[in-house]
């Protein structure tokens, strides 16, 4: 039922009009739902959800480089907060599929994820880079990020490992950031069609922690150098951890425990 809903979601339904036309989301009391719980590990939090609706009746209009008129599938993009299940470690929402309303939307597509609660912890003026994040195409359109890299069908379950990489970067101010390194580099995308329920679990591995640093001036054949939790070293080029590696060093050393 569309009560269950957060109130932000309806402020956000009922906020969304435009002038000449009613533009507004108004989801039908039977619609289906969508419902996106992530589990979410005590260093991290879950961001806040962005959830985009599209619209074959309402298009919006713009002019070629010719000047000859363009007409593309309207969009509404709305943000969420996803609400804490009790005192677990689940966070939820639940959106309508359809999104009703003049222009008959429907939900199209979501942006979600987990990020540091204090990036701090990682020392003074840390911030968070990337990392962590997960896209879900309901429709053949592609993402505000582009299209999907996996399909599935029906209901879609995420569980993925993730390590800690601190960077540090110099040309251009120093920056020293906090991300989380995993399969993909900012985001998992997934088109799943059938879906109603997604469902994601990252694994943080707190313990193995990869380091980059930069250059400090530009060079050619100068790379980026990351230092692995083995100690190891790697400058061949990468601009992001080597997940792989990653997984085979955690693997060697709980064999060892």
């Amino acid at each position: 039922m569309i009560k269950t809903l957060p109130i932000l979601l309806f402020a956000l339904f009922t906020s969304l009009s435009g002038c000449a036309q009613d533009y507004s989301l108004a989801p039908p009391a039977d619609s289906e739902q969508m419902t996106i719980t992530v589990k979410v590990p005590e260093e991290l939090e879950a961001e806040t959800l962005q959830a985009m609706y599209r619209s074959t009746t309402c298009k919006r209009v713009s002019r070629g480089a010719s000047g000859e008129r363009v007409e593309r599938d309207g969009h509404h993009a709305i943000k969420v907060q996803l609400q804490q299940q009790g005192v677990s470690d689940l966070y939820q929402v639940k959106l309508p599929m359809d999104g009703g309303g003049a222009c008959k939307w429907h939900l199209a597509n979501v942006t979600f994820g987990v990020a540091y609660i204090d990036p701090t912890r990682f020392g003074e003026n840390v911030t968070y880079g990337a990392g962590g994040g997960v896209v879900v195409i309901f429709d053949h359109n592609n993402s505000p990020r582009g299209g999907a890299d996996f399909n599935v069908d029906g209901d879609l379950t995420i569980k993925k490992d993730y390590y800690p990489w601190i960077s540090e970067a110099f040309i251009g101010g120093y920056r020293k950031q906090v991300s989380l390194a995993g399969e993909g580099y900012i985001y998992l995308m997934y088109q799943a069609l059938q879906a109603r329920q997604v469902y994601f679990e990252p694994v943080l591995h707190s313990g193995f922690v990869v380091n980059s640093k930069g250059n400090k001036v530009h060079k050619v054949g100068q790379y980026i150098t990351f230092t692995y939790p083995d100690g190891s070293t790697e400058r061949d080029g990468s601009y992001q951890p080597n997940f792989r590696k990653l997984q085979a060093i955690r693997h060697a050393a709980e064999a060892n425990e």
